[in-house]
């Protein structure tokens, strides 16, 4: 996509009538906003759950083998299904600030960031680089009260974050979601 407004070899007027649909944000990245996003995802889409639940099913099932195995009475494994499942959501609450805090750091030098997107893709430019998206490396989106969060591949590993806060005009929120629906799923 090139918002830059040169023929890069299509119909230029299709192109310029896009480019009349495209939305602008402006906004700075922050951990928080990749520890909504991841959250939302653990609730939302399929593979998120299925991520989100590993670790207490994998505790929750230790314990019972333990106990059958060790003979352990009801009450022994009462107790320690109570005490290792919470512990196990913990750690993948835990995990998955860890792994935002991760994906921060990779943005974190492109500092404020600028992003323009329209029906036929995103760009987003940064202080010290940036990159193009076509809606085709993404499968769908879910929304949160502060941002837009991307789900790229067929298991959404990959998110990309687009916070709300950094729409130019209240009405933006509103055309990036009219874009967003015509182009992906919704989570």
């Amino acid at each position: 996509m090139d918002t830059r407004g040169g023929d890069k070899g299509g119909d230029s007027s299709h192109q310029n009538a896009n480019l009349g649909t495209a939305v602008e944000f402006v906004y700075r990245p922050t951990a928080a906003d990749y520890e909504e996003a991841l959250r939302a995802r653990a609730r939302r889409s399929p593979s998120g759950r299925a991520q989100a639940l590993v670790a207490p099913l994998t505790a929750a099932i230790a314990v019972t083998v333990f106990s059958l195995l060790e003979d352990a009475g009801l009450l022994v494994w009462s107790i320690s299904l109570v005490l290792t499942v919470p512990l196990a959501f913990w750690a993948t609450l835990r995990g998955l600030r860890t792994m935002a805090r991760r994906m921060f750091s990779m943005v974190e030098p492109y500092g404020q960031c600028r992003t323009v997107a329209d029906d036929r893709g995103a760009v987003s430019t940064g202080e010290r680089a940036s990159f193009s998206m076509d809606w085709s490396v993404s499968r769908a989106y879910l929304e949160t009260p502060g941002l837009f969060v991307l789900l790229s591949g067929d298991r959404a590993t990959g998110v990309a974050v687009l916070p709300k806060r950094g729409a130019q005009h209240p009405a933006d929120v509103d055309r990036l979601r009219e874009i967003l629906d015509r182009n992906l799923k919704r989570v």
